[in-house]
Parts: structure tokens; C-alpha cells; sequence
């Protein structure tokens, strides 16, 4: 990749604060201008957006856009990071978005304090570097996966519940969401956080490995989990990864899914 203009080039107080990233071997100036230059969507602002968005904050993302209509509720507070009892009714966005400000005062943080739906997801998501999915409902999973799709903007998807996390990546012509989770099969609203329950950790887990993923993305355009699923177990603390293919009748990308 081609080095970015003086525009986009770190200052002194920026060096310094990446200093530790831009000492590691295989990340170095370029790879952190290239998170600056970076613009990353993060749909949902809960256990792990809200821990996403800190992560890419501390490590140098230059633009972040937060999307979630809901306010802080007390339950909240037990696997949400970013938030504290005095923000109780606040709006979730608005309070990580400050967070992420006073954490990293270098980058830009937009904030939408609404669903992601049919009327606005094209003009969020068509002009994004990458879109980091860590809501808790099928209806904006599905919507993010098609609409990334047709605007081939990547895409990495993380979800927890009870002692157990998934996290996979959507890029290119790789397959998609609805390939690997048909519609039909996972429509039921209510296998979610408020109503299944979910451990402290398990979100933070998927949190981190999101940002991580991202990071690698965005810095260094690798791209471990495209086409791959990985399965976090918080009981037996292992992890598996396994591939997947296209689904020929996936609606949204038309291909074919490997069952074997």
C-alpha cells in the first residue's frame, strides 16, 4: 500500500501515544497512519460495542461512528464497560462517544442515536472502511450483512450469549452472514442477552478479539477470520475455528455453501 499524504501523517503526541503498537515487529508507521486514515462503523453500543469502540479509540482508529438507540439501564452496567450508574438514562452513543473522546482526543467520533434501518443504512455503511456488528438483534444482523454487501464494505460480526461467543468476517466475494446463518433458520428475536442471560466476560472476550481482528484488518489488511468461523466456548475456555463456503441460494450473494 502506497504511503499516505502529509495530511494524514502522525504527530509528535500522536507517536508517542502509539509508541508501544509502532515498536512491534510487523506494525510500524505506516500501519498506524493507515488506522488513522480509518473509518469504522460500529453498530450497537452495548456489552460489545461499547468495549470494541474503546479498543479501536486507545489503538489510533482516526473516525469512529457509533449507532444505538437505547438508554443506559441498570442491568447494563454488569458487562458494559463503558458506562456507570451516574449515566443511567443517558443514551448509550452519547455517553461512549465522550468516553472514546476523553480517551483519544486525535480522533473523530460521529454518533447516531437511532436504529440502523432500511432508511439510513446505505448512506452509513457505503462510506465506511469497515463495519464492526456487535448488536443483539437477527433484523439488523441480517440488514448490516446485505447492505455491506452490496456496498462491498467488510464486515467483522461478533456476538455473545450465556458462556459462548462467534465471530467471523465478511470481505469481497467472500461468503456472507446469511450463508452461514439462513434466514429461515434463525429468525427467533428472542434468544438474546436480556432474555438468555449472558456472563460478564463473554461479550469483553468477543470484544477484544473483534477490535483485534479489526486492527489486523485496517492496519495490515489480513483477514484471519474471512470465511471462517470462530467459536469461543467460555466453560471449557477453548476455541475452534472452522471454514465455511458460499450458499448457491444465499439471496444476498448468490453462491455456494459447502456442507461438508
Amino acid at each position: 500500500m502506497a504511503k499516505l499524504g502529509s495530511e494524514f501523517e502522525l504527530s509528535d503526541d500522536e507517536m508517542h501515544l502509539y509508541s508501544r503498537q509502532i515498536l512491534l515487529d510487523g506494525w510500524d508507521i505506516d500501519a498506524q497512519e493507515r488506522l488513522k486514515f480509518s473509518n469504522v462503523l460500529i453498530v450497537g453500543c452495548g456489552g460489545i460495542g461499547c468495549a470494541t469502540g474503546e479498543l479501536l479509540a486507545r489503538a489510533g482508529v482516526g473516525k469512529i461512528t457509533l449507532i444505538d438507540h437505547d438508554q443506559i439501564e441498570t442491568s447494563n452496567l454488569q458487562r458494559q464497560i463503558a458506562y456507570t450508574s451516574e449515566d443511567i438514562g443517558f443514551y448509550k452513543a452519547e455517553i461512549l462517544a465522550k468516553r472514546l473522546k476523553l480517551i483519544n482526543p486525535f480522533i473523530k467520533v460521529d454518533v447516531y442515536y437511532t436504529n440502523l434501518d432500511e432508511k439510513n443504512a446505505a448512506d452509513l455503511i457505503a462510506s465506511q472502511d469497515l463495519v464492526l456488528d456487535g448488536c443483539d438483534n437477527f433484523t439488523t444482523r441480517y440488514l448490516v450483512n446485505t447492505v455491506c454487501k452490496q456496498h462491498d464494505v467488510a464486515l467483522i460480526s461478533a456476538s455473545a450469549i450465556g458462556f459462548q461467543g462467534q465471530l467471523f468476517m465478511v470481505e469481497g466475494e467472500s461468503a456472507c452472514y446469511e450463508c452461514l446463518f439462513p434466514k429461515e433458520h434463525h429468525a427467533d428475536e428472542g434468544f438474546r442477552c436480556a432474555d438468555s442471560g449472558v456472563l460478564a466476560t463473554t461479550p469483553n472476550v468477543m470484544a477484544t478479539l473483534q477490535a483485534h481482528h479489526a486492527l489486523l484488518y485496517l492496519g495490515l489488511n489480513k483477514t484471519p477470520l474471512k470465511q471462517k468461523l470462530l467459536l469461543w466456548d467460555g466453560l471449557t475456555m477453548q476455541q475452534k475455528i472452522l471454514s465455511f463456503e458460499k450458499d448457491v441460494d444465499c439471496t444476498v450473494c448468490q453462491a455456494r455453501f459447502d456442507h461438508s
